[in-house]
C-alpha cells in the first residue's frame, strides 16, 4: 500500500497548478483515452506472449492511468480513488455470496450466472440483461459477452453439438445467398457464421478473440517465410503463381 500511496502522491504532484508538469496538467479524462486504450492493448499482448517483465511494467502503466482519473476526478469534486477501491471492494463481496455469505454455487459457470443475476438485480434501470455491454469492443468479444449475457437467463445450449448443427445451417444459407448473389444478404449470412462461429468457441470454453488472434500471428509467421523464401533468391513474390506460393506455404508449416 506504500508503494500505491506514493503513486497516488507522484500523480497529486503533477497536477499541481504552479510546480506541476505542463503536459500532465493539460490532460483531460478524454484526452487520456488513446494512450489508456495503448496502454491496455500492450498489457494484453504481454500477457498473450508470457512475457511477466513486459507485464509487469504494462500493468504499472495501467495503474497511472486509472489514478490519473481518479486525480482529475477528484480535483473536479466528482471522486477520487478512495471511492473508487471502496466501489470494487463491495462490489466483489456483494456479488461472491458464495465465498463471502452462505450462498450454494457449484462449479464456474455457476458463479458466473449468478454474478449476471446479481449485477443485473442491482442495475434496476436497466431493461435488458444485454445493457452495459460497450459496443466499442471488438467484433467477437462484443459477441462473446453478448452470448454469455443471454446465457445468464438461461437462454443457452447445453452443449456444443447443437452449435455444430447450427454452423451446419448457416454455412447452407451462405451458400444459398451465394448463388443468388445477393451482396446484402451475403453480407448478413457472414455475420450469422461468425456469431455461430463465436458461440461454438464459448461452448468449448475459447475465447474467440484470442483463438483467431494466435491463428492470425501463425498465419503472418508461415507468410514471412514465403516472403523471405523468395527475398533471399532475388526472385519476385509477386510473379510466382499460387500453386508456387503454396508449394513454400508446405514448407512453412514444417517449420
Amino acid at each position: 500500500m506504500q508503494s500505491f500511496d506514493k503513486l497516488v502522491e507522484i500523480i497529486s504532484r503533477l497536477r499541481e497548478p504552479v510546480s506541476g508538469c505542463p503536459w500532465d496538467l493539460k490532460q483531460t479524462p478524454k484526452s487520456l483515452i488513446p494512450n489508456f486504450i495503448e496502454e491496455l492493448f500492450e498489457a494484453v499482448e504481454a500477457i498473450e506472449e508470457d512475457d511477466h517483465a513486459a507485464l509487469n511494467e504494462e500493468l504499472g502503466d495501467l495503474m497511472l492511468h486509472i489514478v490519473f482519473q481518479c486525480q482529475i476526478a477528484r480535483e473536479e469534486g466528482k471522486f477520487d480513488v478512495d471511492s473508487v477501491l471502496n466501489n470494487i471492494n463491495s462490489k466483489l463481496v456483494r456479488r461472491h455470496p458464495h465465498v463471502f455469505g452462505d450462498t450454494d454455487v457449484t462449479g464456474a459457470d455457476a458463479v458466473k450466472m449468478n454474478w449476471e443475476r446479481l449485477k443485473k438485480a442491482e442495475k434496476k434501470d436497466r431493461l435488458s440483461v444485454l445493457e452495459g455491454i460497450p459496443r466499442a469492443l471488438p467484433g467477437l468479444i462484443y459477441a462473446q459477452r453478448t452470448q454469455e449475457k443471454a446465457a445468464s437467463v438461461g437462454f443457452d445450449w447445453q452443449d456444443h453439438k447443437p452449435v455444430l448443427d447450427k454452423l451446419a445451417e448457416e454455412i447452407e444459407e451462405l451458400n444459398q445467398a451465394l448463388v443468388q448473389d445477393d451482396q446484402e444478404q451475403i453480407r448478413e449470412e457472414v455475420g450469422d457464421l461468425l456469431f455461430t462461429i463465436v458461440n461454438l468457441a464459448r461452448k468449448l470454453h475459447i475465447d474467440a478473440e484470442s483463438a483467431v488472434k494466435e491463428t492470425t500471428r501463425k498465419f503472418t509467421k508461415r507468410f514471412q517465410y514465403i516472403e523471405e523464401h523468395y527475398r533471399s533468391k532475388g526472385e519476385d513474390i509477386h510473379a510466382a503463381s499460387l500453386e508456387e506460393l503454396d508449394a513454400v506455404w508446405e514448407k512453412a508449416k514444417e517449420i
